[in-house]
């Protein structure tokens, strides 16, 4: 296994080369004919996808894992989508910023370059094959892609509209490389593939992002849990705090960005809680609360919630509620028990959500929006390569700029140091 990944390593640093000095141009044409490709293969994709969930099923997974692995028209024509915005972006690689005459006379600035060679591990989410392919092609970087098996068939079905892309363009192939087995000891080579990969990134469950952030040679990029948080302060809008807390959490439930937690100030608890749980258990989402919570929805079946709910990552129609006296004593449950993912206030004080802004220390800290909108797409990146909450190299929603870096460039006039 490790000869195979030497070898897909090898093939992807001599393409990287390529892309990193390939035409804006050729990278789009690409990238065009790649969304071409996916609208135009829908039906084959959505094939390949049944026959991933048939097996699935089979295999026991569960609803939040069979949602992620599904692929239908409206998923093909948004990852279709996402690529042409990525076609719509601007290129960043070569742009030059910071420059200035020093007081030797030389001009110093800073050049944004490619990585390199990205390697992407991920679980069921078929979409990251597209996602990270068109990501790093824009950003001039190879990518060897390792998918989960459960998703192998519509992997294969993803790559082959890639390659049809690159093909057309006139790029090399291995610039995009699925690794062609579901052995897991691909992922252990992939980990000590120092030297030929430059940057691991997981895409999946806890286990393994936390497999590969412990077992890498390599940096890694990531995050673990999308525990999210939505406070409902007591000077909300009581329709805004309703649209934004059911929105968090059913619009979809097996993503890291949906909401987790619900903290509501004890002010307004009892004007808005009833109205909520309602929602909520029409929607069939099972409710855990705090004392405070079950007193207040004391003719609700709702469980008590224990001390592992606040540090959970559901993935599911379940939510924990927890009233809280104010803004200081939501913003320590929230440093307490959150995961640094996406984290939002609903209020009508200016200062208090400011104070929210500075002090939650999340990767994306909202102010009277869901926390559903923590996503490259909406943020306009076109996709992301997948959601950072650590502080170093690139944080929260990972688009083409944080798959580049930056390096010192000189200009100088036979200038020489005295």
């Amino acid at each position: 296994m490790q000869q195979l990944i030497h070898s897909l390593g090898q093939q992807a640093r001599q393409a990287a080369r390529q892309l990193a000095r390939a035409e804006t141009a050729a990278k789009n044409k690409a990238l065009e004919a790649m969304a071409q490709a996916l609208l135009d293969g829908a039906d084959d994709i959505i094939s390949a996808n049944t026959r991933d969930l048939d097996a699935g099923k089979s295999a026991g997974l569960d609803a939040a894992m069979l949602d992620r692995l599904s692929i239908d028209a409206k998923r093909i024509a948004d990852m279709a989508e996402g690529v042409r915005q990525i076609i719509a972006l601007p290129d960043p690689v070569g742009a030059i910023s910071e420059m200035n005459y020093m007081p030797s006379g030389i001009q110093l600035g800073k050049m944004r370059v490619p990585i390199g060679v990205i390697g992407i591990i991920y679980e069921s989410r078929p979409n990251v094959t597209v996602d990270a392919a068109a990501l790093c092609l824009k950003s001039g970087n190879a990518v060897i892609l390792r998918g989960g098996s459960e998703a192998a068939h519509s992997n294969r079905a993803l790559a082959a509209c890639i390659q049809n892309g690159l093909r057309k363009a006139g790029l090399p192939e291995s610039a995009v490389q699925v690794i062609p087995t579901t052995d897991r000891e691909a992922v252990g080579a992939m980990l000590r593939a120092r030297g030929l990969i430059d940057v691991l990134i997981p895409r999946g469950g806890k286990s393994l992002t936390e497999r590969v952030a412990s077992e890498s040679l390599i940096p890694v990029i990531k995050h673990l849990d999308g525990i999210c948080h939505v406070y409902i302060d007591d000077t909300a809008d009581i329709q805004k705090a309703l649209k934004v807390a059911i929105n968090a959490k059913t619009h979809r439930y097996g993503v890291c960005n949906a909401m987790e937690t619900l903290l509501v100030a004890e002010a307004i608890a009892d004007d808005i809680l009833p109205a909520l749980a309602s929602s909520y258990l029409a929607k069939g989402v099972e409710l855990r609360g705090c004392v405070r919570t079950r007193a207040i929805l004391a003719d609700e079946d709702i469980k008590a919630a224990t001390e592992d709910d606040w540090s959970t990552e559901y993935l599911a129609p379940i939510l924990s509620i927890k009233v809280v006296d104010d803004l200081d004593m939501a913003i320590d449950h929230i440093e307490t028990y959150g995961s640094h993912h996406t984290d939002a206030i609903i209020s009508e004080d200016i200062t208090r959500a400011r104070r929210f802004l500075r002090e939650v220390d999340s990767s994306s800290v909202m102010v009277n929006a869901s926390t559903r909108f923590a996503d490259g797409f909406e943020y306009g990146l076109g996709a992301e390569i997948g959601i950072s909450t650590d502080k170093l190299h690139a944080r929260g929603p990972v688009g083409l700029e944080g798959l580049t870096t930056q390096k010192w460039i000189v200009l100088g006039d036979g200038h020489i140091r005295g």
